[in-house]
């Protein structure tokens, strides 16, 4: 039987992720948004809140939760990447009155999806300068 490489097995779960928040009236505005400090799977848009979505597979032979590899260092490179995306879109974004953080974790084999909508902040600090 053919397996799956890394890849190819992330890029299914981001289509999944990607169909399923289109279902709920997202509108997708960015996929694989990336730049030198890291990579946004998807950018989306409901109303007026602009949301980074992180996308995780989940397979039951790891061991553990995918929504657990989404820790403090990974949220960094999320949050400084979507600086990024900010100051390259801020003119089409006017109309933005939230921002959001949010984790899809897709199970490809049962076809399942969790969406932890806020699942980390970082809104008040998007902007704060860093040291």
């Amino acid at each position: 039987m053919f397996k799956k490489s890394t890849r190819e097995i992330g890029t299914s779960a981001e289509k999944v992720a990607e169909d399923y928040l289109r279902e709920k009236d997202y509108e997708v505005l960015a996929r694989n948004f990336r730049t030198k400090t890291g990579e946004i799977d998807l950018v989306v848009k409901k109303n007026k809140t602009l949301v980074f979505v992180e996308v995780k597979s989940e397979s039951s032979d790891r061991g553990y939760f995918p929504e657990e590899k989404v820790d403090f260092r990974k949220q960094d490179k999320i949050q400084k990447t979507a600086q990024f995306f900010l100051l390259k879109n801020f003119q089409k974004l006017s109309k933005i009155k939230s921002i959001r953080f949010d984790v899809v974790v897709v199970n490809l084999e049962e076809g399942k999806v969790r969406h932890y909508e806020s699942a980390f902040f970082a809104e008040s600090d998007l902007f704060k300068d860093r040291p």
